[in-house]
């Protein structure tokens, strides 16, 4: 089946089978392999993406679901300019380790600050709950999310 959707503001048409996750559309077809395959069931979070402006796990959504729909990955964060600011502070809080989780838990972070610049630890927490990560502790991507925020609120100050 033909569908048609918008990635990271392009156009793109794919021929996807009609069981085809939007996940297995976006690596498979065109070569987006920011969104990572975790666990193929919405519990690791790895697979984040935002459909429609909201975040959901691709590997849930049927690409025939995205059809004629605006979807947004990990790639679309970083610009002309760099990375996006809360790719920055991954790296900087030394919250990147093996890297599999990371594009799950940018984009749930950069979710998160978009909705609510000045977020206390739980609510990041509770933000971050849908992501798992097998390598960090947490306590460096919640250093992150912390830096990373106080990064925003000081570009629109």
């Amino acid at each position: 089946m033909l569908i048609r959707l918008k990635v990271n503001g392009e156009w793109h048409t794919a021929d996807a089978e009609p069981q085809a996750s939007l996940l297995y559309v976006l690596r498979e077809h065109l070569g987006l392999l920011g969104t990572k395959n975790g666990c193929e069931q919405g519990e690791c979070g790895a697979c984040s993406v935002w459909l429609d402006g909201e975040m959901v796990c691709s590997c849930l959504v049927l690409a025939a679901q995205a059809h004629e729909r605006e979807v947004r990955t990990v790639e679309a964060l970083a610009g002309p300019e760099g990375l996006h600011p809360v790719q920055e502070a991954f790296l900087e809080a030394g919250a990147v380790q093996c890297g599999f989780c990371t594009p799950g838990l940018v984009v749930a972070a950069a979710d998160l600050l978009a909705r609510n610049p000045s977020p206390d630890e739980a609510t990041v927490r509770e933000a971050l709950s849908g992501n798992l990560c097998r390598c960090t502790g947490y306590v460096k991507i919640l250093d992150a999310v912390r830096l990373a925020s106080e990064r925003l609120r000081g570009r629109t100050a």
